[in-house]
């Protein structure tokens, strides 16, 4: 059960261990996101060791990565990462990737009890892609995790 706290003044990420689902469509976006994500990690004391990263062909694919990685018993992981880019085209293909992608990954956080970041970014267009701040707001997200 949640409890209202005041937020720590510093976050200690020792000991704890990370699973990162990437998708790998609009790769050049995502890996920006997944350096932004491991360097934000290790900053805050999450060992290299303890981050696993496994990568998807795009934002579908995702929700399932997290379930394999939540069901995983030995060792558990404390937390998980969706990270991918959905750009909107001409068609409704968008709506039904972003909006599967999201309820998938809520269900899975839900299903297993396990504090899911999602990352899943959507833009309107490609003139969006602003990497700096995708990389700033990941950073926070990355925080947001790991407060207790």
């Amino acid at each position: 059960m949640f409890t209202p706290t005041n937020a720590p003044t510093t976050l200690n990420g020792k000991g704890l261990r990370i699973g990162i689902v990437q998708a790998r469509f609009n790769e050049n976006i995502t890996n920006a996101l997944l350096k932004a994500c491991t360097d934000e990690l290790q900053a805050m004391g999450v060992h290299a060791d303890d981050i696993v990263h496994v990568t998807v062909p795009g934002a579908l694919e995702v929700p399932l990565a997290l379930q394999a990685l939540a069901q995983q018993e030995e060792p558990p992981f404390h937390a998980l990462v969706a990270l991918g880019c959905i750009i909107r085209g001409e068609t409704y293909h968008f709506e039904l990737v972003a909006n599967e992608s999201g309820a998938g990954v809520t269900r899975v956080g839900l299903d297993y009890h396990i504090p899911i970041a999602n990352a899943v970014l959507t833009t309107e267009d490609r003139s969006e892609e602003h990497t700096s701040e995708l990389q700033s707001h990941l950073n926070l997200v990355c925080r947001l995790l790991l407060e207790k």
